[in-house]
């Protein structure tokens, strides 16, 4: 029995695939694995600022781009396809890749509602079951392979924003994660949620750009979240430390889904 926190915390020689990689949490994720010895591969929509992102993160590992449209069959299929054409196995999914529409009640659209289910909720069930060859691959209840679900603090509360299917969809991810965990333990896979609050992102560009202080001020820790911050739980739940924590969804947001500060 070992306690050598270069054992227990250690992620070198995985491999991992971190959706929605070329900014925001995906980014920061990503950042963590590669700089620890994780040969990543981020995808995402754009294959520009894909191909950038890969660029930027291999100065300090192996980060490789593969560009695809989450949101549809055929762009899993591709994924998929080309992440089999090379590696045999995975040892880390970190399904990140999301979107957010927001409109009032009363105007919004279906198709709106339509595209965050499908990128924030299918995609997360869809690639995942069709990676289960390469996850499963050499994975045991002592040495799981795991998965990793960005949700949402607005899957634990009533968010005061306009976003109704985001809220929902990421209550759909806390719960798939759930049930995900359940069928895969015997799989010698774990499957854990992350529910970040407020962080640099492009989804939070405006609200941060325009209420960053009353934000900030209602945090119990007086902050948003930083890049370590995210990466630093992330190398937790790939790490042998975590490979006892599976349907576990984990706040990280300073507190803030618990209430405001008075």
């Amino acid at each position: 029995m070992s306690f050598d926190l270069s054992e227990l915390f250690s992620v070198k020689g995985k491999i991992a695939i971190v959706t929605g990689g070329s900014r925001g949490i995906g980014k920061m994720i990503a950042a963590g694995f590669v700089a620890n010895g994780v040969k990543t591969y981020i995808t995402a929509r754009k294959a520009e600022a894909c191909q950038a992102a890969a660029e930027e993160l291999s100065a300090t590992g192996s980060c490789t781009a593969i560009p695809a449209d989450l949101s549809t069959k055929e762009g899993r299929d591709s994924f998929v396809s080309e992440i089999k054409s090379r590696e045999e196995k995975i040892d880390v999914l970190v399904n990140n890749a999301g979107a957010a529409w927001g409109a009032t009640f009363e105007e919004y659209p279906d198709e709106g509602y339509d595209k965050v289910m499908d990128i924030n909720v299918k995609a997360v069930f869809t690639l995942t079951r069709d990676l289960m060859p390469l996850l499963t691959k050499d994975a045991s209840s002592e040495d799981p392979s795991r998965v990793i679900n960005i949700g949402s603090i607005d899957g634990l509360r009533v968010s005061t924003t306009d976003n109704f299917a985001y809220g929902a969809s990421k209550a759909a991810v806390h719960f798939l994660t759930k049930n995900l965990a359940v069928r895969l333990a015997p799989k010698g896979v774990t499957v854990n949620a992350i529910a970040p609050g407020a962080f640099e992102s492009q989804m939070m560009e405006y609200m941060l750009a325009n209420f960053k202080d009353k934000i900030e001020g209602e945090n119990p820790l007086g902050r948003i979240g930083r890049p370590t911050d995210m990466a630093g739980l992330a190398l937790y739940l790939a790490s042998a430390a975590s490979k006892y924590m599976t349907g576990q969804v984990i706040a990280i947001d300073g507190g803030r889904h618990l209430g405001a500060r008075s």
